[in-house]
């Protein structure tokens, strides 16, 4: 109690950090896959500001009191399970599978070449000479 006021004013910035164990490794590997798919600033700027409240709040629950002798066996632990596999893990996990996913697919399979033509989407792919093609006959070439 400190000036007739409790001290627990605190407590309700822990829901986050309790929130962050189940769901944050889901979001952070999210917040990859839309760096890889989406290159720009931000997406990276929200990959480092979606942990800041829970990391920052657990890191403070962790650290202080700074009177209090500390315990490096507790902070390595903490800094390797929830910082390191909780919430920078996933990151590149989701970065890599969305790159590794998408480099896949364009060798397999080339891009389809589509022009939009008003509301309609007409394949690129040239009609073959001598057919109609619309109003108007297609001229090109009979010979190799």
């Amino acid at each position: 109690m400190m000036f007739g006021h409790a001290d627990d004013w605190w407590v309700p910035f822990l829901c986050p950090v309790l929130l962050w164990v189940p769901f944050g490794p889901f979001l952070m590997g999210a917040a990859g896959a839309w760096c890889a798919a989406r290159p720009g600033w931000r997406p990276r700027l929200w990959s480092v500001l979606l942990p800041l409240v829970p990391v920052g709040v657990s890191a403070a629950v962790m650290v202080l009191p700074l009177d209090q002798e500390k315990r490096t066996e507790d902070l390595v632990g903490y800094a390797t399970v929830y910082i390191g596999g909780i919430t920078l893990l996933p990151r590149p996990l989701g970065y890599g599978t969305t790159r590794l996913v998408r480099a896949a697919r364009a060798r397999r399979e080339p891009p389809p070449r589509v022009r939009r033509r008003g509301f309609v989407t007409v394949p690129s792919v040239p009609p073959e000479p001598g057919r109609v093609s619309g109003r108007r006959a297609v001229r090109g070439r009979t010979s190799p």
